[in-house]
């Protein structure tokens, strides 16, 4: 008999490298939606110790990836205490190594810049060793080529690479991507995702529009 996958297994399927990762992280400010996969050879359960850096929940910033992500081996999220003081003088942490350094130096948190959240949307594709700032947004159904470095904004369906990441190119027009963004399938009931799957999974891109044009139609009353 067939099953749904389930979203609160570690290991999904049966290869042993792909881990759902809202099930293996700890950290009170960090939020993964739904069926959002690491996938690593070596250590995917690791995710949050070797591939979200310099997280110390007290410094406020959050990171949040939503439902349906891919994420390839390699790629980090570098969060806000990886950034040095800038409105001095001197950048060097000197509060960090204790002792008369820290007793003559403000607190090392309070004088770090703040580049704000880095939040993902859902259905976004990380392609391998991507680096991923502070503050930086990610829209849904982005897709972010490999050994990306990525800040500030991404939209929604566009296609980003480079270092600094620049957009290349829109994923689908105006209409498609719209449709998309009000849709939102990756909100749907399990059971009524698995009867879209062949529509979601179809390049034939007119028949898709056709379908979530009466997805999105209001119900009539």
């Amino acid at each position: 008999m067939s099953y749904i996958p389930d979203p609160n297994a570690v290991f999904p399927n049966a290869y042993g490298t792909t881990c759902f990762i809202k099930n293996v992280v700890t950290a009170p400010n960090i939020t993964i939606g739904d069926y959002t996969y690491y996938d690593d050879d070596s250590d995917p359960t690791g995710f949050e110790r070797n591939n979200v850096l310099f997280n110390w929940p007290e410094f406020g910033d959050h990171l949040i990836i939503g439902k349906f992500c891919a994420i390839a081996q390699g790629t980090k999220f570098v969060m806000g205490p990886a950034n040095h003081r800038m409105c001095s003088v001197t950048t060097y942490p000197f509060a960090v190594f204790g002792g008369l350094w820290a007793e003559k130096t403000p607190a090392h948190l309070s004088q770090l810049p703040r580049k704000g959240d880095i939040v993902v949307g859902n259905d976004v594709w990380f392609g391998r060793e991507c680096l991923i700032l502070p503050g930086t947004t990610i829209g849904d159904g982005a897709i972010i080529a490999a050994r990306s470095v990525v800040a500030g904004e991404v939209p929604p369906y566009t296609v980003a690479g480079g270092n600094p990441a620049r957009p290349i190119r829109a994923r689908f027009d105006a209409e498609l991507t719209q449709l998309l963004l009000r849709v939102r399938w990756w909100d749907l009931p399990p059971e009524q995702l698995a009867d879209l799957l062949p529509v979601l999974c179809s390049p034939d891109l007119e028949r898709v529009r056709t379908h979530l044009r009466a997805l999105a139609r209001p119900s009539p009353r």
